[in-house]
């Protein structure tokens, strides 16, 4: 039977609907790309983002646009960024949360390049793939962190971890629903000191730290995570495998999927697997 909405509901409803209209008309024609992008949703989120300021959302929405014209992170191809890979520090996972989100799993402690410009686009690349991987009827993915092999003297630098959180927060505003990091040493009290200060305080309330030990964080992480189907790296049953020529054919078939969504031939797809630049395919027509 399905629940009638109350009058509250309906009211938020419609006005949520006439913020999308403003931004709608407050950004103007747009074309290409751009125009794919700024779908209802999309604009929700902005607006979500900026507590339905449509003036805020406006400037927000414009600069992710502008940064997409130039960074063109639908273009990115997994041979360019699949040396990121190689030891399993961010991949896709390979099962859902409790409410069908796509899950990556980040372990930073397996850092193993020195360019932070190829590790942005890696990150970059696997955020667009967890989208591409959504289910119909859910916008948002979840974040899993390891911190196995983690110390102060193999952590991210500052400037990428601020990096991360600026395109996270920026360029995929209300994308991320929840983001746990499972058992951090203590040491990561100073990193996390200096790091906190760059999260606004919608993504700051998103992040968990679980602790084994810790029954109320235990619980937290159990509300979204099936038992059967979490890793026992992160306190579940299941055993975590990362493959990472297997994981590379998916991401492969995933780039053929990209290029259909987004409407431009996947060139570098059919050039094999070499590491060669990708060829900018050209703006479709709008």
């Amino acid at each position: 039977m399905f629940r009638k909405k109350n009058n509250t509901q309906e009211s938020e409803e419609h006005h949520h609907d006439s913020k999308v209209k403003e931004l709608k008309a407050a950004i103007g024609p747009l074309y290409g790309r751009s125009l794919q992008y700024c779908s209802d949703a999309c604009l929700k989120r902005y607006l979500e983002a900026r507590n339905w300021n449509v003036d805020k959302a406006k400037k927000m929405l414009e600069e992710t646009l502008k940064w997409r014209s130039t960074y063109r992170p639908e273009e990115i191809r997994w041979n360019e960024i699949a040396v990121e890979g190689e030891t399993g520090k961010l991949f896709r996972a390979g099962f859902h949360d409790r409410h069908g989100r796509t899950v990556l799993i980040l372990r930073p402690g397996m850092q193993n390049t020195a360019s932070m410009d190829n590790q942005m686009r890696h990150l970059v690349y696997l955020i667009e793939n967890a989208i591409l991987n959504l289910p119909e009827g859910q916008e948002q993915m979840a974040w899993l962190i390891d911190f196995t092999g983690w110390s102060l003297s193999t952590s991210v630098p500052i400037r990428s971890a601020r990096e991360t959180i600026n395109i996270l927060q920026n360029h995929y505003p209300e994308r991320l629903a929840i983001a746990f990091l499972y058992n951090p040493p203590r040491i990561f009290e100073a990193f996390w000191k200096v790091v906190k200060y760059f999260l606004d305080a919608k993504t700051f309330q998103k992040v968990k730290f679980v602790y084994p030990k810790n029954k109320d964080s235990v619980e937290v992480m159990s509300s979204y995570f099936d038992d059967e189907n979490l890793p026992t790296e992160f306190g579940g049953k299941a055993t975590l495998h990362y493959d990472h020529e297997e994981f590379s054919k998916l991401m492969i078939q995933d780039d053929s999927k990209s290029a259909t969504l987004w409407g431009f031939d996947d060139k570098l797809q059919r050039a094999g697997n070499g590491h060669s630049g990708a060829e900018v395919a050209p703006e479709p027509a709008s």
